[in-house]
């Protein structure tokens, strides 16, 4: 893991925020890699579900990158981006925040990852993603 006492959260709304808890915990007491995966794995699915308008399942984890650990307590904050949109796949980049130390709150990013989800049907079958509503 790379040190990267960084910076400040985004200025948008994080896609998910989650506070982990004692049970997600190692014995040395970080935060279990795999619950971080499954969390940025949901704050990508509703990133790819909204540009998809429906359905989606994540078919690869393209890269996953873990920059510090992250520890009970910590606010973790996930923002997600739709970074390429094919017919039926959506490539979407999440990006962790922990704010930890709360007086003074310290900001670090923890992780970083790329994820392609495919958009499906109710019966799971491939569909194409839509085109981009026009913004008014």
């Amino acid at each position: 893991m790379t040190s990267t006492a960084c910076c400040q959260l985004p200025a948008k709304p994080p896609t998910l925020r989650v506070v982990p808890l004692p049970a997600e915990t190692n014995p040395v007491g970080d935060v279990f890699a795999g619950w971080v995966m499954a969390q940025v794995d949901i704050a990508g699915g509703i990133a790819a579900m909204r540009r998809a308008g429906g359905r989606v399942v994540t078919v690869s984890v393209n890269s996953f990158l873990f920059r510090q650990a992250v520890s009970v307590g910590d606010i973790v904050s996930f923002y997600a981006d739709v970074l390429r949109v094919g017919n039926t796949s959506l490539t979407i980049k999440v990006e962790v925040f922990a704010e930890r130390n709360h007086a003074p709150t310290e900001v670090v990013k923890v992780t970083e990852a790329e994820l392609t989800y495919v958009s499906v049907d109710a019966t799971g079958n491939k569909r194409p993603v839509p085109p981009e509503a026009p913004v008014e």
